[in-house]
């Protein structure tokens, strides 16, 4: 019996090690990354399922991280914080939106680079903001639209 009780927990401590290994080498290669530079801001009118530690990208590239997001409480505006790394110099007319990964995919923030001389300082604010736009909002439209134009479509002409 002792030998069995000695075998089944050297067992268990084999696959405690082992799964203690998976989750060290899942978390040190989730693929997100703290990216160090200077901090600006933007206000959009919704950020739907736009996260704290998500990506900031210019032309697809990942250059910053949202570092916070909150509600203005005399705006009602979401409030976001991000930082951008200190080689990318944005110009003062950048262009800041919510974009979506794909149909699927996690949302992140896109900076569009504008062609103005003057580059946003850090603690600047991105002035021009595109705010996310809802799947389910736009389906919904769509789906209304469809069924009106059917319903339309069969009421009988009035007689001339």
């Amino acid at each position: 019996m002792a030998q069995r009780s000695l075998a089944e927990t050297l067992t268990g401590a084999v696959v405690l090690v082992v799964a203690i290994g998976f989750l060290g080498y899942a978390v040190a290669n989730t693929g997100r990354t703290v990216v160090s530079g200077y901090t600006l801001h933007a206000r959009f009118d919704r950020i739907d399922g736009l996260a704290v530690g998500a990506d900031v990208r210019v032309a697809g590239v990942k250059v910053g991280s949202v570092m916070s997001a909150r509600v203005d409480p005399q705006t009602f505006q979401a409030e976001v914080n991000f930082t951008v790394q200190n080689a990318v110099k944005l110009p003062a007319d950048t262009s800041a939106e919510v974009t979506s990964d794909g149909l699927l995919g996690g949302k992140y923030l896109s900076l569009v680079p504008g062609g103005d001389e003057k580059t946003l300082a850090a603690g600047g604010t991105v002035t021009i903001t595109q705010s996310a736009i809802s799947l389910e909002q736009l389906l919904g439209k769509f789906i209304f639209s469809v069924s009106n134009l059917a319903s339309e479509q069969k009421k009988p002409e009035a007689p001339k």
